[in-house]
C-alpha cells in the first residue's frame, strides 16, 4: 500500500479522532475513505464542500447516490476495488445529481486492504502548477505579438498614413458620390492604424510605476463605470474582504484590466434573463511564484476574482483564451485579454480563467504592498 494511502487511512479511522480529523481537514483536496461496497465511512471539510453537503448527511451512503447513472468517477473506484491496484484517472469530467454544472478533475483512487478493507477517493481540481505553466504560455504569446506589433508599426502605418493623404487629396475634387468612397477609405485606414496602436502596447516594456493602491477603490470606479453605461442592466454583487492590504500596483493599469475583464462579462451575459457579475477579494497567504532566473520566489497572496453567471466559455478556447486574436466575437480583435494577460504579468501577477455554464471565473493574483518596496 503507498504511503499516501497509509497516511489517509491512519487519519480516516486513526483511534486519535481530534488529531485525525484535523490530518483529513488540513488537506487542501476532496478526500472520501469508502468500504468495498462504495459506501462512505468518513471524509474532510473539503469532501464537504465539495459535495456540498455535511458529512453527517453523506456517511453512510453509497457514492453511486451522489453521482449520475454512468459516472466515469464510480468506474474508476469500482476498478480499483476489482484489481486492488491504486487507479489514476486525469481530466475526469464529473457531475452532480440534481445540478446542472460539470467540472473535470483528476481522481486517485487508492485501495486499502490493512485493518479495514476499503478505498482512498481523492479528486485533484486543476493545480496552481498548471495554473502557472499556462501563464508562462501566455508570456511567450504576449512577445510574439511584441515582435509582430514592432513590425507593423514599421511596414503598415507609413503605408497607411499615404493612403489617407491621397483620400483626402481626392475628396477635395471629387462628387458626392466619390466622397462617400474616399470618407470610406480614410475611415478604415483610421480603424487599421487604431488597431495597430492598440498592438504596439504590447511592444512596452518599461517597468510598471508601481505604487500602494486600495484595490476597492479601483473596483468601485470600475462598478461605477460599467453601471453608468454597458452594466446599467446588470446586478453588480460586492464580496470584499476589508481588512485586504494595498496591492503593489500601478492604479490606472488595474482599472484598464477590471474594466475589460467586466466589459466582457457584460457582453457574455446579453440573452441571460438574470445577469449578475460578482466582484470578489480576498487574501492567499500560501500562493507563491518562483521568479524565472533567479532562486527567488514571489509572494501573491491577493486575489481578485470578476464572475459572471453565463453560458460559459468553450473548453476548447480555453488553454487559448489569453493568447492574442482569440476571440467570440464577431468583431472582436482578440487583443483584449492578451494586454490584460500582459499588464498582469508586468506586475509580476497570475491570471486565470475557470469556466463553465453558468459560471466564468476570471482570477487574478497579484502582491501585496510593502514599506521596503517603496525604497526599491
Amino acid at each position: 500500500m503507498s504511503g499516501l494511502a497509509r497516511s489517509l487511512l491512519n487519519a480516516a479511522i486513526g483511534s486519535d479522532a481530534p488529531t485525525s480529523n484535523a490530518i483529513l481537514n488540513a488537506l487542501p483536496h476532496p478526500v472520501l475513505f469508502l468500504n468495498r461496497a462504495l459506501e462512505i465511512k468518513s471524509m474532510n471539510q473539503e469532501a464537504e464542500t465539495f459535495f456540498q453537503s455535511s458529512s453527517t448527511v453523506l456517511k453512510g451512503r453509497s457514492l453511486s447516490s451522489l453521482l449520475p447513472f454512468g459516472s466515469p468517477v464510480i468506474d474508476v473506484a469500482q476498478q480499483a476495488i476489482d484489481r486492488n491496484l491504486p487507479v489514476f484517472e486525469y481530466r475526469v469530467a464529473i457531475a452532480f445529481q440534481g445540478r446542472a454544472d460539470e467540472r473535470r478533475i483528476d481522481v486517485n483512487a487508492v485501495p486499502v486492504s490493512e485493518d479495514m478493507e476499503g478505498l482512498v477517493l481523492m479528486f485533484l481540481e486543476r493545480t496552481m502548477t498548471e495554473k502557472l505553466d499556462r501563464q508562462l504560455t501566455h508570456r511567450g504569446a504576449a512577445r510574439t505579438v511584441t515582435g509582430l506589433a514592432a513590425m507593423l508599426a514599421h511596414e503598415i502605418k507609413n503605408p497607411l498614413f499615404g493612403i489617407r493623404g491621397a483620400a483626402q487629396l481626392l475628396e477635395t475634387s471629387a462628387d458626392e458620390n466619390d466622397r462617400t468612397l474616399t470618407r470610406l477609405i480614410c475611415d478604415e485606414t483610421d480603424r487599421i492604424v487604431r488597431l495597430v496602436d492598440r498592438m504596439e502596447v504590447f511592444s512596452d516594456e518599461r517597468p510598471v510605476e508601481r505604487a500602494p493602491v486600495n484595490i476597492h477603490v479601483v473596483l468601485e470606479r470600475v462598478k461605477s463605470v460599467s453601471q453608468s453605461s454597458f452594466g446599467r442592466d446588470i446586478r453588480m454583487i460586492e464580496r470584499y474582504d476589508p481588512s485586504l492590504p494595498f496591492v503593489y500596483a500601478n492604479h490606472d493599469q488595474l482599472i484598464q484590466i477590471f474594466l475589460n475583464l467586466v466589459k466582457n462579462a457584460a457582453e457574455a451575459l446579453h440573452d441571460e434573463p438574470d445577469p449578475q457579475i460578482t466582484l470578489r477579494t480576498a487574501f492567499r497567504p500560501g500562493i507563491r511564484l518562483a521568479l524565472p532566473g533567479t532562486s527567488d520566489r514571489m509572494s501573491l497572496p491577493l486575489e481578485f476574482s470578476v464572475e459572471d453567471n453565463g453560458p460559459g466559455i468553450p473548453e476548447d478556447l480555453l488553454p487559448h483564451l489569453f493568447d492574442p486574436f482569440i476571440t467570440t466575437k464577431t468583431n472582436g480583435t482578440g487583443l483584449g485579454l492578451a494586454l490584460v494577460a500582459k499588464i498582469v504579468r508586468d506586475h509580476g501577477g497570475v491570471i486565470d480563467c475557470e469556466s463553465r455554464k453558468g459560471s466564468t471565473v476570471f482570477k487574478i493574483l497579484l502582491p501585496a504592498f510593502k514599506e521596503e518596496k517603496i525604497n526599491e
